[in-house]
């Protein structure tokens, strides 16, 4: 892991198409900009996570067809 010391306005490159500027700092938050190409997917790995575990919990719940069938049924069938 590189670790860096960046003040307010001051700028990391990566590669040739990404920029991460440090907007501001309050306490304990720093805000950051991030220019990137549109292609390029950025997420906050705390969001990526709590995707990754729902959908974990939908595939162990797909081994149990029989319920999803019971949960799609129209009322009165």
């Amino acid at each position: 892991m590189l670790v860096l010391t960046r003040k307010p306005g001051e700028s990391i490159v990566i590669g040739d198409d990404v920029v991460i500027k440090v907007l501001s700092v309050e306490g304990e938050s720093i805000r950051i900009g991030i220019t990137a190409p549109r292609a390029l997917p950025v997420y906050r790995q705390e969001l990526l996570e709590a995707v990754r575990q729902e959908n974990l919990r939908a595939a162990l719940s797909a081994e149990q067809p029989e319920k999803l069938a019971e949960l799609l049924k129209k009322p009165g069938e």
